[in-house]
């Protein structure tokens, strides 16, 4: 017996009419008879194409506001009856029931309603009860019924149409798995809007299209990003984007996202290897690579003002992987097209959502991402010396690369540039080393610059080696037990530290 299924008769319920005008003209073309509601009937009326409408078929008017229009047995067993079942066809002949081959259908803008800011109740009103009841009974009954769940799919059906309006019993089970994808989101886009303020924590997520990567973090593993990328970046030019392209992508994201100055970050696996905030953005640029120009190689650039040419010619000469801006001048764009695999990406106005998780052992670890940045209006003097406006200004700017560092991390910054980090150390101390190695390697004199640390100084040692090199002032969360010995040290050697009552871990 052949799998493959002539479309007959068509149910058309759609809130976005975008392509219906295409849709069922291929229908009456095929002489497909269409059965429609609402908006939509008066739709394809205006189309002079002939629908039937659903009240003709159930007895019963769109009831209640429109909440129940399709939610009947006639509609309902029309579209779930077993072709090959006796009983099933019996009874739809009994009860006078027309058998529904085809439903086209997409839901209400639930999500879109929520995040305009929508009232309570114009959410509500937004959930749909027919629409995903309608693709759910035709996605199970896959091996008789072909359902078209979104708009995203009209270009499916119209190949199906232009193609003898016969679908196999691959392809609708194909477009069934995709219909329960979409109902399955839906849902899950629903509850986390009612979860929001609930003390029972559930974990649900439903990200969608997927794309699949080159690779994951090695060649031999698998990568895919499930969301959309295009939401938040528009890519110019260069090579696909990586599994680890895109956790610098984010990192470099977060980390501009402090800064109001004019700023130019250059980062490698996530952490910034230099950054510098200057009233000129070439300048910017070039104190930014002058903080590590060798880890510079093949990192990402980003910053928060639009490239212009002068920018562009300096950048054009460093090996980079990806470029971030808000926007780029017609000759910056040009300068840095000529490397052909470098990503140029414009990044869009975008809210980034404000909880984190990631998949740990057989779980899910869920967090609120780290919103808390303090100024020196949240800075508590410890010390008898107080900062001058320019340690102030520099602890807030230091204080910003630290809690975007990997932990264990310590930042040693002068004049708004990065002079050094040293970051991912079991010891604290470590850090402080390999930073102050790192600032003179690459010729930055230390005295009069400042340090942050992402927590606090359980032993006075870290002040004692910041002493030693000309650090001048600090900043750290505060906490331990033994803060006074840091603090005893400090006012002895006359240097100045803050205190914020924040920890920054970033592991």
């Amino acid at each position: 017996m052949s799998t493959s299924k002539k479309i007959k008769t068509a149910l058309v319920s759609v809130y976005h009419k975008d392509r219906i005008d295409e849709i069922c003209t291929k229908l009456n073309e095929h002489g497909i008879q269409i059965i429609s509601t609402g908006g939509t009937k008066s739709f394809i009326e205006e189309l002079d194409i002939p629908v039937l409408a659903v009240e003709e078929i159930t007895s019963y008017p769109s009831i209640l506001g429109g909440r129940v229009k399709t939610l009947h047995p006639k509609i309902f067993g029309g579209i779930l009856s077993r072709r090959d079942e006796a009983l099933d066809n019996e009874q739809v002949k009994q009860y006078s029931i027309p058998e529904i081959d085809l439903v086209v259908v997409d839901l209400y803008p639930f999500e879109e309603t929520v995040a305009a800011g929508a009232s309570e109740q114009d959410i509500i009103e937004k959930i749909d009860i027919g629409g995903i009841s309608l693709i759910r009974a035709a996605a199970k009954n896959f091996k008789d019924v072909t359902i078209i769940p979104s708009q995203n799919q009209y270009s499916d059906l119209l190949e199906i149409l232009n193609n003898g309006a016969a679908t196999t019993i691959e392809r609708r089970k194909e477009l069934a798995m995709n219909a329960f994808n979409i109902s399955s989101n839906y849902d899950t886009a629903i509850f986390n809007f009612f979860n929001r303020e609930s003390s029972e924590k559930v974990f649900k997520q439903s990200k969608a299209p997927a794309k699949v990567l080159r690779y994951g973090e090695n060649p031999h593993q698998e990568g895919i990003f499930y969301g959309v990328f295009d939401d938040i970046f528009n890519q110019m030019h260069g090579k696909e984007i990586s599994y680890n392209n895109l956790l610098d992508i984010e990192a470099a994201v977060y980390l501009i996202d402090e800064f109001e100055d004019t700023t130019f970050a250059i980062l490698k696996h996530n952490n910034a290897c230099g950054i510098a905030s200057r009233d000129v953005l070439v300048e910017a640029y070039k104190d930014a690579l002058a903080g590590d120009p060798v880890s510079a190689f093949g990192g990402i650039l980003i910053t928060n003002r639009e490239i212009d040419k002068l920018t562009a010619g300096e950048i054009n000469d460093l090996f980079c992987e990806v470029i971030i801006a808000p926007g780029y001048s017609n000759e910056a764009i040009e300068i840095l097209k000529s490397k052909k695999n470098r990503i140029i990406l414009i990044r869009k106005a975008c809210e980034l959502p404000e909880k984190q998780f990631r998949s740990l052992l057989n779980g899910v670890l869920a967090q609120d991402r780290d919103m808390s940045m303090e100024d020196r209006k949240k800075m508590d003097p410890a010390t008898k010396k107080t900062p001058t406006d320019q340690e102030y200004t520099d602890l807030e700017f230091a204080n910003k690369v630290v809690k975007h560092t990997k932990s264990n991390t310590i930042v040693l910054a002068k004049n708004k540039q990065l002079m050094a980090s040293g970051m991912g150390q079991t010891s604290r101390v470590d850090s402080l080393k390999q930073a102050i190695d790192k600032a003179k390697n690459f010729g930055f004199e230390l005295e009069g610059g400042v340090m942050a640390s992402d927590a606090f100084f359980p032993f006075p040692d870290c002040v004692e080696i910041a002493n030693n090199v000309g650090i001048t002032s600090v900043v750290q969360p505060g906490g331990s037990i033994r803060d006074k010995d840091s603090i005893e040290f400090c006012d002895k050697q006359n240097i100045s530290m803050v205190l914020t009552g924040i920890r920054h871990f970033k592991h």
